[in-house]
């Protein structure tokens, strides 16, 4: 490629985000939203579960059968497995709920992450191309943010 020639490259930008009261307050609200949404498709699961295991017994004549109870052992562990990996994100989920608690105001965290592109020429740093930030407070961008 001869100097002075542009590409364009994909980039992961990340996004740091101003911890302002309102910040605080829409983190507050998704993290509870999520705890609630877990709850819930625990309570499912629950019921789902049982229902399973009823309808397995009723469809057997015999429900002390071997055979009926490994099945019923089958998806009691299923169920079993699947709350496990529930209750798990939502201990996650707790934690980042103490975290959000626990950030002062005008503090600056990593919100996420979003894909941008950027052109790039013979000379650049690609390090510090690929390494670029936006800094926004209540969603409005604040600075792009790029190292020295």
């Amino acid at each position: 490629m001869a100097d002075g020639s542009t590409i364009t490259i994909k980039r992961n930008l990340t996004v740091r985000a101003v911890v302002t009261p309102r910040w605080k307050e829409d983190a507050e609200r998704e993290l509870s939203a999520a705890l609630a949404n877990f709850d819930q498709q625990l309570a499912q699961l629950e019921q789902e579960g049982q229902q399973v295991i009823d309808e397995i017994r009723r469809q057997s004549a015999n429900p002390l059968d071997p055979r009926v109870q490994e099945q019923v052992g089958s998806v009691q562990q299923q169920v079993g497995a699947k709350r496990a990996e529930l209750d798990d994100q939502k201990r996650q989920v707790l934690e980042q709920q103490r975290q959000v608690r626990e950030l002062e105001f005008e503090q600056i965290v990593e919100q996420g992450q979003i894909e941008s592109f950027v052109d790039v020429v013979v000379g650049d740093n690609l390090v510090q191309k690929l390494q670029a930030a936006v800094l926004v407070r209540d969603g409005v961008i604040q600075a792009f943010e790029t190292p020295t």
